[in-house]
C-alpha cells in the first residue's frame, strides 16, 4: 500500500444530516413543538447530539434536561439512522480509485462505535475499510490527535504517510497535530460562510471528485 487516506464520516463520506435532523425534530415533537426545516440542522450535523440539540431546542449541556434529551436523541437516531443516509455522490468512485491505485483508506469519526460501525456496514464500506475509529475507541475525541494516531498504527502506517479528510475545523486541527496532511471536504457541513482557507489545510475539495487529485498532488511531494 502506498499511503493511508483517513476520512471523517458525517459530512465527508456520508450524508447523515437528514436522519440526524429527523431525530432532532423528534425531540421537538416530544416537547410539543413543531418541526424545524432541514436547512436549520444541516450545519450542525458534524457536531453530534450537542450541536443538534442546540439547533433544535437551544439546549446546552448545562441545561438540567440536557442529558435526558441527549440520551433520547441517541435512541431515536439509532432506531432510524439508515433511513435517509447515503454516501455523497462521487464517494464510491473515489474509494474505488484509491483501491485501484494501491491506497488504503479508513474512517476516524467522533461518532460512537455502536453508531458508526453499523452505518459503515449498511453503506457497504466495511469490507475495504482498513480501520474504523469511533469517538469512544480511544480516550480522546477530535480535535485531539489520538484517534488519528490510533488509526494509523492499527492500519500499519506512519502518520507522515497519511492524509486526513474532514469537513470540520477540528478535523484539520487533529490531522495537523497528528503530523498528517489534511484536506477540507468543503461540500460537507462546514457552511458556505466559513472561511475555510483560515484552517490552513493542505487542500480544499469542493466535491468528492476533487479529493483524488489533491491526494495525488500531496503524494507527489512525499
Amino acid at each position: 500500500m502506498q499511503k493511508l487516506v483517513l476520512f471523517d464520516f458525517d459530512g465527508t463520506l456520508a450524508d447523515t444530516a437528514p436522519d440526524l435532523a429527523a431525530a432532532a425534530n423528534k425531540q421537538r415533537a416530544r416537547k410539543g413543538l413543531g418541526p424545524l426545516p432541514y436547512e436549520t440542522f444541516r450545519p450542525y450535523a458534524s457536531h453530534g447530539a450537542r450541536g443538534l440539540l442546540k439547533a433544535g431546542l437551544d439546549m446546552d449541556p448545562g441545561h438540567p434536561e440536557y442529558e435526558a434529551c441527549r440520551q433520547q436523541f441517541l435512541q431515536d437516531y439509532e432506531q432510524d439512522m439508515t433511513t435517509l443516509t447515503t454516501l455523497f455522490p462521487g464517494v464510491q468512485s473515489l474509494l474505488s480509485t484509491l483501491k485501484e491505485n494501491g491506497y488504503a483508506w479508513g474512517i476516524v469519526t467522533n461518532k460512537m462505535e455502536y453508531l458508526a460501525v453499523p452505518l459503515v456496514v449498511h453503506l457497504g464500506l466495511y469490507t475495504d475499510c482498513a480501520v474504523t475509529v469511533g469517538g469512544d475507541t480511544t480516550d480522546h475525541t477530535k480535535p485531539h490527535p489520538a484517534p488519528l494516531l490510533h488509526a494509523a498504527k492499527e492500519a500499519g502506517f506512519d502518520p507522515a504517510d497519511c492524509v486526513y479528510v474532514g469537513d470540520d475545523e477540528r478535523d484539520i486541527i487533529a490531522g495537523k497535530a497528528a503530523g498528517m496532511a489534511t484536506i477540507v471536504a468543503a461540500y460537507g457541513y462546514c457552511g458556505q460562510e466559513t472561511a475555510l482557507h483560515a484552517w490552513q489545510a493542505d487542500a480544499i475539495a469542493q466535491s468528492p471528485q476533487d479529493i483524488w487529485p489533491a491526494i495525488r498532488q500531496w503524494a507527489a511531494t512525499r
